[in-house]
């Protein structure tokens, strides 16, 4: 009887511990910059070595058609956080640039925006964000910090409010000079020619200007090219800095052994609150460009820098699951990989070195809405509760992490307000096989670009162009009021059209 009694009680104890484990794990989101799903073994790649990202594939889930809300790192990283396409928050420009290039941008995520790590917070996680936020960070003074992370629900912050821009690496060459440098060129050409057809009409007599107002003319062209020019010699200390919470503890930013600091402050996090939930976002550096890499790592790779990055941005995510390991957190802890968007395929350094990854079949890349822009690693790990090894075949989108983690802390999903994500537990278990998307909208900016369908009970999906958002949906396929090209396509290879929203 006492034995019966004995079992009972460790069978009830059990089950007690798996029910705590299952409802509210740790969550560790670790998100790349500008990783192309064709860069990892675990999707294919054959000679970029990420052996421990492999690892969540192998012994977890590996998502084969995962989708960013957006090709552009602001709009992206705000549908994450929020489970909500960027347009509904006001994340998605209107105008052609799609990001924040300032860190004094008055912009950012509105503080009326719920992000998971709010929610969290609330039910008792300790919430940290570590590396990129790109959501701006304050309003109306310097101080006010109203789109800063730990305005957004993480009670610690290491990293930068920002990205790391060409600018802030010496040699790298000018994200702002690629963008403006022809409007300014030609605004000095002009006041040039103005100012000497003045001059010439005065000298020749046709017409009586003032040496005093050409004077001033020349004066204040002087100032404006001193201004730009002081601008362009010191936006390494005005824009590029790194933080922890409200302090700036570095600026000018140093590349040298970054992505290791950003990592040891990931395990000091963890190893602060292996008793109590945690929500760790560790958000990469890698591999936006301008590429770095440690001394450890710098060309061991066959892709040059870019291929360094990636193995150590690997090697980081490899400490990561030790430490869990370490501290028996394993079965607890819910690990997440992805990347933002696609690679930026283009991109070349300043000495002519590819510095952009690889997409795999898929077409175009960051800043397109082709599906190399969108189609991006999804791997989700969690010993015991979801089943390695196991390939999902179904559109899913970084925006259903969200109600993910939210329901798996126990918290409520916000309902004043439309949640664009969906719960990915009942897929990731197998009890149900089938997404629950239907329809996913992909925006260029704040237009409609395409629109992705995959009928219920069937196996096939449709991809439709859209010409800005003139899109109109009937039951049998998918039309547009407009010149687009209507794809019937398995795994979704192509997209109709392609839009460059903008490069950074």
């Amino acid at each position: 009887m006492r034995l019966l009694s004995f079992l009972i009680i460790c069978q009830c104890a059990i089950k007690s511990l798996s029910s705590h484990s299952a409802s509210n794990p740790n969550v560790i989101l670790l998100m790349a910059d500008d990783l192309g799903i064709g860069d990892l073994g675990c999707y294919g790649n054959r000679t970029l070595r990420t052996p421990n990202i492999d690892r969540l594939a192998k012994e977890g889930v590996t998502l084969t058609q995962h989708i960013a809300a957006s090709p552009l790192c602001t709009p992206s990283r705000a549908a994450f956080l929020t489970g909500r396409y960027p347009i509904r928050s006001g994340m998605a420009a209107y105008s052609r640039v799609g990001v924040f290039l300032f860190s004094a941008s008055s912009g950012g995520l509105p503080s009326e925006e719920i992000t998971f790590s709010k929610l969290l917070k609330q039910r008792g996680y300790s919430t940290a964000l570590i590396g990129k936020w790109h959501l701006g960070m304050n309003c109306e003074s310097s101080n006010d910090f109203c789109h800063h992370p730990l305005s957004h629900g993480f009670d610690y912050f290491y990293g930068l409010t920002m990205t790391n821009l060409r600018d802030c690496k010496l040699g790298q060459g000018s994200v702002f000079l690629k963008g403006t440098e022809k409007s300014i060129v030609t605004s000095i050409q002009i006041i040039g020619i103005t100012l000497l057809s003045l001059a010439t009409v005065h000298f020749i007599g046709f017409l009586k200007v003032p040496f005093q107002a050409l004077g001033y003319c020349l004066l204040i062209t002087a100032i404006l090219l001193v201004v730009l020019l002081f601008f362009f010699y010191n936006f390494r200390y005005l824009n590029c800095f790194l933080m922890r919470n409200h302090q700036i503890i570095q600026q000018p930013l140093s590349y040298e052994n970054l992505t290791q600091r950003l990592t040891k402050e990931a395990v000091q996090f963890i190893g602060r609150n292996t008793d109590a939930p945690f929500l760790l976002v560790l958000s990469y550096l890698h591999v936006h460009t301008a590429l770095y890499a440690s001394k450890n790592f710098i060309g061991k790779s066959k892709h040059g820098l870019y291929g360094d990055a990636v193995e150590e941005m690997d090697w980081s995510v490899g400490r990561i699951l030790d430490v869990l390991e370490k501290s028996n957190l394993n079965n607890k802890t819910l690990v997440y990989f992805t990347s933002d968007q696609g690679a930026h395929v283009e991109e070349i350094s300043s000495s002519g070195e590819v510095h952009g990854g690889y997409n795999g079949i898929y077409k175009g890349g960051k800043s397109m809405n082709w599906e190399g822009g969108i189609r991006v690693p999804g791997l989700l790990l969690w010993p015991g509760v979801i089943q390695a090894g196991t390939y999902i075949d179904e559109p899913t989108s970084n925006m259903d992490i969200f109600p993910t983690v939210i329901k798996l802390a126990g918290a409520q999903l916000p309902c004043d307000r439309i949640i664009d994500g969906h719960d990915l537990m009942p897929l990731l278990q197998g009890k149900i096989i089938q997404s629950k998307h239907e329809f996913l909208f992909h925006y260029c900016n704040a237009y409609l670009n395409a629109v992705r369908w995959h009928p219920r009970n069937r196996d096939t999906w449709w991809l439709q162009a859209a010409s800005y958002n003139k899109v109109t949906l009937n039951m049998k396929n998918v039309y547009s009021l407009q010149k687009t090209i209507t794809l019937h396509t398995h795994n979704g290879i192509s997209v109709g059209l392609g839009i460059i929203c903008w490069n950074v």
